[in-house]
């Protein structure tokens, strides 16, 4: 016996230009019938939070799926997979597509040559994956924009649910982030690791996407950004403060990245307040009320 939901989407033309756009969703549970061998033209990502069976990838072989696990199935490559038929398995499904998946892939958010990932949790993902369920309701004006940008949370969610990944995320970036604003190079960035510089860029590139430099550039920008809009620091000084001796190398690295110079940017924000910035970030949950002191009476 098995139970099965599901909602099937055909997005506008206007709406494809979201970058993603879901095209179903299900949830499902039980001693599930099998699946394939199928091939679809879109991505899916299927997610297993109780039970186990198995997936048959391309080359014939068969994977053992146990929960927690995320099944990628991606455009063109055949699949075949099911639940154990005794004991069966709850599982919820994304459809979707759009050219905003090449660069999730890119990032390795979603990962073609890794058919089946272990997870540490299902809960994140099932929970967005719940609200793609909520806004597929009949007749729902929002729906194509709702379900779009659940897509791109849903694949946050999966990647940060990931079992070869900490809880408080990778240490090497972690370690990266710490030192961002030291005058390091990247091979004594690995160094300090024990790696190669080759072993530091794989890490990198596995837990973030991208390079190094461009990790560190990343985190040194964001910083120059914050002392430049929320203080009165010459910009040599920003320059010095994120790691750059010469503030003619980084005023003109900044403007290449950010598209205007430091100055420009600085103007552009307008919103010096001197003595009022924190380090803190706030709870969502309690944020901070700001409250004003009544005016006095007028004599």
């Amino acid at each position: 016996m098995y139970h099965t939901w599901m909602r099937y989407f055909t997005p506008s033309p206007v709406h494809q230009r979201l970058g993603l756009v879901c095209l179903g969703v299900g949830l499902q549970h039980g001693t599930l019938p099998t699946v394939g061998p199928r091939t679809l033209d879109h991505h899916v990502a299927v997610v297993v939070s109780a039970g186990s069976g198995w997936l048959r990838t391309p080359d014939g072989r068969r994977r053992a799926v146990t929960a927690p696990a995320l099944l990628w199935l991606t455009p063109g490559v055949p699949h075949h997979y099911g639940a154990d038929p005794d004991t069966g398995w709850d599982e919820c499904f994304v459809d979707f597509t759009g050219p905003d998946a090449a660069t999730y892939t890119e990032l390795g958010y979603i990962e073609p040559d890794r058919p089946v990932v272990p997870l540490s949790d299902a809960a994140a993902a099932r929970a967005v994956v719940s609200r793609v369920a909520r806004a597929a309701r009949r007749g729902n004006p929002l729906l194509e924009v709702e379900t779009s940008a659940a897509v791109h949370e849903l694949l946050v969610a999966l990647r940060r649910a990931r079992a070869d990944i900490a809880p408080d995320g990778d240490p090497v970036l972690q370690s990266l982030a710490r030192d961002a604003f030291t005058a390091l190079s990247v091979a004594e960035h690995a160094a300090r690791h024990g790696m190669t510089p080759a072993e530091l860029r794989t890490a990198v590139r596995r837990g973030a996407g991208c390079s190094p430099k461009d990790y560190l550039l990343g985190i040194r920008l964001g910083r120059a950004k914050e002392l430049l809009a929320a203080t009165e620091l010459p910009v040599a000084a920003v320059a010095r403060r994120v790691g750059y001796d010469d503030p003619a190398y980084f005023s003109r690295l900044f403007t290449r990245r950010v598209g205007m110079a430091p100055v420009r940017f600085r103007e552009q924000q307008g919103r010096a307040v001197p003595g009022g910035w924190s380090q803190r970030v706030p709870d969502p949950d309690h944020p901070p009320i700001l409250t004003s002191e009544p005016a006095a009476d007028a004599t």
